[in-house]
């Protein structure tokens, strides 16, 4: 079985990760290397484990989140795509079976917030893993003005809590408003917070957003009287 151990001994995956960091970088971008894949591989099979998914569907869900975004050595525009065709190359020359192969560039090709949706359990811890990955150490110009470093500037810790008992998915920010109003992070991550609700439907769960330990996003069940 593929394991991410060989992915990251892989020399050919390390420099496409750098590559895309660097054109990120370079067009004003979040931090998009090997910290944030790793962050996004190791959130990704943590929700597939704590949910109690197979020890394969783990390890692949690992892997897809630690190469989702080499796409971006190419461009922003369409990245999911353009990097499950490169993935799916590179495993078919390390003989990967064609199966986790197709599990692996499907998750890759929809985490995009253009385009993706959640269609395999993969797909959406994917997703929920790299749109949970909100955070002012991600912001390579402290001093910018740009709304997407700033929202991320405010966000002074984020945590992604599974509760497999009371199916919930959680995300947890800590902002402060002081350096970005709680609005522009609405105007930044709202559709990328209803692709996380769709992705933890898909997984069974009801997904909350709580800013400040205020809900923003899941509903409430009321008792009648």
């Amino acid at each position: 079985m593929l394991t991410l151990k060989e992915i990251k001994a892989n020399p050919d995956f390390q420099h496409m990760i750098k590559e895309a960091n660097h054109y990120l970088s370079e067009k004003g971008y979040t931090e998009h290397g090997f910290r944030h894949v790793n962050y996004v591989s190791e959130t990704t099979e943590r929700i597939l484990k704590d949910l109690g998914f197979d020890k394969k569907t783990v390890e692949l869900g690992a892997i897809a989140g630690y190469l989702h975004d080499v796409g971006n050595m190419f461009n922003r525009k369409h990245h999911g795509i353009s990097g499950a065709n490169i993935v799916y190359t590179e495993l078919r020359r390390m003989d990967v079976p064609l199966e986790d192969i197709t599990k692996i560039t499907t998750a890759i090709a929809n985490h995009d917030v253009d385009i993706g949706k959640a269609v395999s359990p993969i797909t959406a811890a994917l997703i929920l893993a790299d749109k949970s990955d909100a955070h002012r150490t991600r912001v390579n110009k402290k001093d910018s003005t740009f709304i997407h470093d700033r929202v991320n500037l405010a966000i002074m810790d984020s945590t992604i809590a599974i509760d497999s008992e009371d199916e919930t998915i959680t995300l947890s920010i800590d902002y402060d408003s002081s350096i970005s109003q709680v609005m522009d992070y609405f105007e930044i991550y709202l559709y990328r917070m209803e692709m996380c609700k769709e992705a933890s439907k898909y997984l069974g769960c009801r997904f909350r957003l709580l800013i400040n330990d205020l809900e923003l996003l899941g509903h409430v069940n009321y008792q009648e009287d």
